[in-house]
């Protein structure tokens, strides 16, 4: 049978490059966004594969969790890996955040780690064993001086949370782990050249990596049988310390 894969906001940048990366692989992929256009168009960019389920729904809300496990189970049989990638990141001075964009924060990156992560602690319990994937942010491991203290409350967060479900489930066979990208090129940052060579300037090696390297670094966890409760930095070194 082949192994089915959850990925949350899979309609494009990291989420678009791990779903594709697994539907290489033969894999069933159950992909979710807040938007149903927006997965139809990243279905007609990967060809309308039979084996992409697109299940769209607000991935803060916990019915939208269920759905995706009901409907991945109907659909596949069961779900061997759930990849929490669906998250936001919000620049700005400390000073600066309102409440507005706290409850945004909290919701995608927070509940949208959390009700997902039951359901998939549920389902893999009663199925043998299974993989958890968190994608969440180098800034969270090595804090440095930038304007990001929401993500890196909530993302570091989350560092802790993996290593915590992991030994909670060891028991049952479900690694929990996480990958943590640097400076990534996504379609979010844009164009503008002052702003990519900002965002060079964060990484020692004065580069971005790609959303492939996120994959890459996915497909290596979920790989494994021996690996869990792990935060692998993806960032060219950025985290290891003073530069």
């Amino acid at each position: 049978m082949k192994k089915t894969v959850i990925v949350t906001g899979a309609s494009s940048g990291l989420g678009f490059a791990i779903a594709k990366a697994y539907l290489a692989r033969g894999y069933n992929v159950v992909g979710n966004a807040r938007s149903l256009d927006r997965l139809q168009t990243a279905a007609a960019q990967l060809g309308h594969p039979d084996n992409f389920l697109l299940v769209a729904g607000d991935i803060a809300a916990p019915a939208t969790a269920k759905a995706l496990f009901e409907q991945a189970v109907a659909r596949f049989g069961k779900v061997d890996i759930l990849v929490n990638n669906a998250g936001i990141f919000i620049a700005k001075a400390a000073v600066d955040y309102s409440e507005a964009d706290t409850d945004a924060i909290v919701a995608t990156n927070l509940k949208g780690f959390l009700f997902p992560a039951q359901e998939a602690v549920r389902h893999m319990a009663a199925h043998g064993g299974g993989h958890i994937v968190n994608i969440t942010a180098s800034l969270g491991v090595t804090p440095a001086k930038a304007t990001a203290l929401l993500p890196v409350l909530v993302k570091g967060g989350l560092n802790m949370a993996t290593r915590a479900l992991a030994l909670e489930v060891a028991d049952k066979n479900i690694k929990v782990n996480a990958v943590a990208p640097g400076i990534i090129s996504t379609p979010m940052h844009g164009k503008d050249a002052a702003t990519q060579e900002f965002l060079k300037g964060l990484v020692p090696t004065k580069r971005m990596g790609s959303a492939e390297d996120i994959a890459d670094a996915v497909l290596y966890l979920t790989d494994s049988t021996f690996i869990s409760g792990h935060v692998l930095t993806v960032d060219d070194g950025a985290a290891a310390g003073n530069w």
